[in-house]
């Protein structure tokens, strides 16, 4: 558990403290030259020490709420430090595809996937990323499974960003899938590299260049994940889209992709063994422990309302000051009532 302050800087309100004591004093010493002149009795500093203190509280409890401060639990987690992993998520319209309006979507399905995966090799950081006719990273890889699961769940999103190209019948391009050894989407320091592509395999046709980008060095083991099923439609308005038919060729698609990098094809329902694959991939290595945020309580809240206490206390002082000082003065005696138009006048009487 470690207290940390984000934005420090706003603990400087409290020095205002200062500036109210230092009033406070000036005031002090002009009313006991004044009490010295009438012969009366001075108050102690003790009896003013609790409205000092609740002075000088309002505003550093508010300086300190200004620095916002927050407890944060962590916890240590193993990390390895030669393999990486990074999911890549088909994101194109066809994975919209489900049994029927209301099940579970391919895009659905692909994320539980993920989910799964990223639970079973906790020690392994993963990244995700998305596709359509390329390749875009959302997440670069990572032990934090919270921040795993906030990115599948906010991040991705059918056709976001959409396809370059507009009237595709096909959008998916696994041509694209050459940016991840090129491009340097693993750092240097990671030997053991897997690729894991959740996708339904309706793609464009596939060309030699994918070969030759993964024939780079260290290699990139990849899977292929097949999230398809023949009797799947498209029900974004609650009834079957008549213009989109699952592709048969999706399997031998897949089945190509995988000889071209060298890497395999998975079905969906086998996800044993696709953690068993990547587990095969990434073997044994070292490993270090990193502290990891577990959770974190805000403490501005309560240190505002905190401060309220002492400012109450201030207000109540001074009413309760201002009444006892009403209740000493003596009362006047009443102005009498001014002559009206109805009042005799005694001086026409008199004459």
């Amino acid at each position: 558990m470690d207290v940390r302050f984000i934005t420090p800087l706003g603990a400087l309100f409290a020095l205002t403290a200062l500036l109210l004591l230092a009033v406070f004093v000036r005031r002090r010493r002009r009313l006991g030259e004044i009490r010295r002149a009438l012969q009366l009795p001075a108050p102690t500093l003790r009896s003013q020490l609790p409205l000092v203190l609740a002075l000088a509280a309002v505003p550093v409890l508010l300086g300190v709420a200004a620095a916002q401060p927050v407890i944060e639990t962590t916890r240590t987690v193993p990390e390895r430090t030669d393999a990486q992993a990074f999911v890549v998520i088909d994101v194109s319209r066809s994975m919209l595809a489900g049994a029927s309006s209301g099940a579970p979507t391919r895009f659905d399905r692909a994320r539980e996937i993920a989910l799964g995966l990223r639970a079973e090799l906790p020690e392994v950081p993963f990244g995700i990323a998305s596709i359509t006719d390329q390749v875009l990273p959302h997440l670069f890889p990572t032990t934090d499974d919270r921040v795993f699961a906030a990115t599948l769940a906010r991040s991705l999103g059918i056709e976001q960003p959409p396809p370059g190209a507009f009237y595709l019948t096909v959008a998916s391009n696994l041509n694209t899938l050459r940016a991840v050894p090129e491009k340097n989407y693993f750092p240097s320091t990671a030997k053991k590299r897997v690729l894991l592509v959740l996708t339904d395999g309706e793609t464009q046709p596939l060309e030699p260049d994918l070969a030759r980008a993964f024939k780079r060095r260290p290699k990139v083991e990849t899977i292929f994940v097949h999230v398809w099923d023949a009797d799947e439609r498209i029900y974004e308005t609650g009834v079957a889209e008549g213009g989109y038919r699952p592709d048969a060729s999706s399997t031998a698609q897949l089945a190509r992709a995988a000889s071209l990098v060298g890497g395999q094809v998975l079905a969906e329902d086998d996800v044993a063994n696709v953690a068993a694959a990547v587990r095969e991939h990434v073997g044994d290595g070292e490993t270090v422990n990193r502290e990891r945020e577990t959770g974190r309580l805000a403490l501005m809240p309560y240190f505002t309302l905190l401060a309220l206490v002492p400012l109450a206390f201030l207000l109540l002082s001074r009413n309760a000051w201002t009444k006892g000082r009403r209740q000493s003065i003596p009362a006047r005696d009443p102005v009498p009532h001014l002559a009206t138009a109805e009042t005799p006048v005694r001086l026409e009487q008199a004459a």
